[in-house]
């Protein structure tokens, strides 16, 4: 079982950025591929990054493609995004998750197990 929690949110103006940490404990995280997900208000929950375990692979949505990168820290059990050039259209609760199923894609929310409790990113104009 692996707990995680996100941390680094908060409210930015357009243009901004912001820096997000997924904390993990209970187990390695360099034992998984993880992922970055979002969800706005009235919305499913939105793929927007993934990495591989050893972090020399990772991959992105569309609508985040050249303005976040993931990043881990296996030594420090934690995975981070950078977010840069955040748009009010960026705004939703962020979540972290270990990539568990590679039956699915990796952009596919059922792929992924023990979600962190979130972090709210707001962009305001």
């Amino acid at each position: 079982q692996v707990q995680l929690v996100e941390s680094g949110g908060g409210l930015v103006q357009a243009g901004g950025s912001l820096r997000l940490s997924c904390a993990a404990s209970g187990r390695t995280l360099s034992s998984y591929r993880m992922g970055w997900f979002r969800q706005a208000p009235g919305k499913e929950r939105e793929f927007v990054a993934g990495i591989s375990s050893s972090g020399t692979l990772t991959y992105y949505g569309d609508s985040v493609k050249g303005r976040f990168t993931i990043s881990r820290d296996n030594a420090k059990n934690t995975l981070y995004l950078q977010m840069n050039s955040l748009k009010p259209e960026d705004t939703a609760v962020y979540y972290c998750a270990c990539r568990v199923d590679t039956r699915w894609p990796s952009d596919r929310e059922k792929s992924y197990a023990y979600w962190g409790q979130g972090t709210q990113v707001s962009v305001s104009l």
